[in-house]
């Protein structure tokens, strides 16, 4: 029931807040009270699987690989965690940054089942309902994404869905020749059979068009363009939403397909991630320089952000593929490892914050065109300070989250000889850091308008609040970093380590080409 419920949650709030269609007031209520109850569910997960291991949970009794199963490990808990803090987050600002017409109209229903289909991706063990969740996020977001119907908005949601519904299409042909070739989507008992192949050249032969899928969803180059073109249009509580999870899922997708079934021939695909975390990282930040709208920038920082999780993964698999590859190799590549989960970590809460500053900048200006706006730190110096905290750790100014993450890429980087992606790497955070700066000299900097929108000292607090949590995380990840480490740590261990995740969920004695029994076999629990 514990691995179910981060699902469960907000899927029963969605429907109940159905039931109250055009009561904003009531709807935001249950929305903050479902997200508060599934982050203590997720807080209990994480502390469970720590405790006692991974956790499973197969659907209507029937155990894997026959039937649906839930996995919790150490490194899906930490991104459920991570979810639902920016649902909780979101769900509070969403109360003042929300129009009343979008709020009446379907705001609400919409985040909550966009909040349990990123549970459900996190969760899933299987490719199928993998795919499923994927749909079930695809479908909310590109509703929350035309809720309004504004032109820009409009203009965005036809770039965002066109190509995602591409990645879906690939995803579940893919998914299809897979389970004809092997015959199983269960991705434990596909680790086995693909482990089991004669030819490992084949197994990444079918798993390509899945990484190119997962690829599209985490907007790494060259198909990255639909972000930047949708993520600024939508109300700031929405790109706030978007920021911090869509391109996760499809990340936290690749570590776990790379690392747990499709790892016949790690060294290749260490390379090719590596190519494609450098150029991802650059493109991303050149086309945030050239930008003059502070949410523009930011969406296209995203981009250059998800290279930095996908070095220290292919840093890790470069590593654990070479042929003379001894303990010392291994324990650098964990380290690597370490650094993509650690850089997992902090971006969400970070990139989270920064969207609903930007959120916050509008509402006070009218306008997030740095041309028009200037003075913030005369008129809202807290606002001001809350954006220095988060702008400088997304740069990775020492001793910030940001630093501590990147500063164990490059070592890694380094160690693994992998001197291209460190220069890359490197000049990318001096460009975030020129132009988190330029938001500071243009925006927050200068002298403040004779004229300033006035705003309900309630709203205004309603909006802080999460700004203000989100900050303080993002500082304890900075100074607790020893705290952050250990546990980025052992969720890579996890994840390097695909036999722990294989014998939680397989049954024992299970032969690897065993037929599906014609009852239940147990195993599982009914939610």
């Amino acid at each position: 029931m514990l691995v179910i419920a981060p699902i469960l949650l907000p899927m029963l709030g969605a429907a109940v807040s159905l039931a109250f269609w055009g009561r904003a007031s009531v709807q935001h209520a249950i929305a903050v009270a479902c997200s508060a109850i599934a982050l203590a569910v997720a807080v209990t997960l994480l502390v469970v699987v720590d405790r006692q291991g991974i956790q499973v949970s197969a659907m209507g009794g029937w155990a894997a690989p026959f039937g649906i199963a839930l996995v919790a490990d150490r490194f899906g808990a930490i991104m459920v965690l991570l979810g639902t803090i920016v649902g909780f987050a979101v769900c509070i600002y969403s109360i003042a940054a929300t129009d009343s017409r979008r709020a009446a109209n379907g705001h609400v229903p919409l985040v909550l089942s966009m909040l349990a289909a990123v549970s459900g991706a996190f969760l899933s063990g299987d490719l199928f309902n993998l795919y499923v969740w994927f749909e079930l996020m695809l479908l909310s977001s590109f509703v929350l994404l035309t809720l309004g119907g504004e032109r820009a908005q409009l203009e965005g949601a036809i770039k965002y869905v066109t190509l995602n519904l591409l990645s879906s299409v690939v995803f579940l042909a893919t998914v299809g020749i897979i389970y004809a070739s092997v015959g199983t989507l269960n991705m434990a008992h596909l680790a086995q059979r693909l482990d089991a192949l004669e030819d490992p050249a084949f197994a990444t032969l079918i798993g390509t068009p899945l990484l190119v899928a997962f690829g599209i969803k985490a907007a790494v180059f060259p198909l990255f363009f639909w972000l930047p073109a949708s993520y600024h249009t939508p109300p700031p509580a929405v790109s706030a939403l978007f920021a911090g999870l869509l391109t996760k899922v499809g990340v936290y997708s690749l570590i776990r397909a790379t690392t747990l079934m499709f790892d016949q021939e790690q060294q290749l695909l260490g390379d090719a991630i590596l190519i494609v975390a450098g150029l991802t990282m650059a493109f991303g930040v050149l086309g945030a320089v050239a930008q003059n709208d502070i949410r523009r920038i930011l969406s296209f920082h995203i981009v250059s952000q998800i290279g930095y999780m996908l070095m220290g993964l292919g840093i890790a698999l470069s590593l654990l593929g070479r042929p003379d590859a001894d303990q010392d190799t291994r324990d650098m590549a964990l380290f690597a490892m370490v650094g993509s989960v650690l850089y997992i970590m902090h971006h969400i809460i970070v990139k989270t914050n920064l969207f609903l500053i930007g959120g916050a900048v509008l509402k006070l200006r009218g306008s997030s065109e740095l041309k028009n706006i200037s003075g913030i730190v005369t008129t809202n110096p807290l606002l001001s300070g809350l954006f220095l905290v988060s702008a400088l750790s997304l740069a990775g100014i020492p001793i910030l989250s940001g630093f501590w993450a990147k500063l164990i890429l490059v070592r890694a980087g380094l160690e693994a000889q992998a001197y291209s992606i460190v220069a890359v790497s490197l000049a990318v955070s001096l460009l975030t850091l020129l132009s988190m700066t330029k938001i500071w000299t243009q925006a927050f900097w200068g002298e403040a308008p004779d004229e300033v929108a006035p705003i309900r000292r309630r709203a205004l607090g309603t909006m802080y609040a999460p700004i203000i949590v989100l900050a303080v995380l993002t500082l304890l990840i900075g100074f607790g970093a020893p705290v952050a480490y250990s546990m980025a740590e052992q969720a890579s261990r996890s994840l390097l380590d695909p036999a722990s995740y294989i014998d939680a969920v397989m049954p024992d004695g299970l032969p690897v080409d065993a037929e599906v029994p014609a009852e239940p076999t147990g195993g599982g629990t009914m939610p």
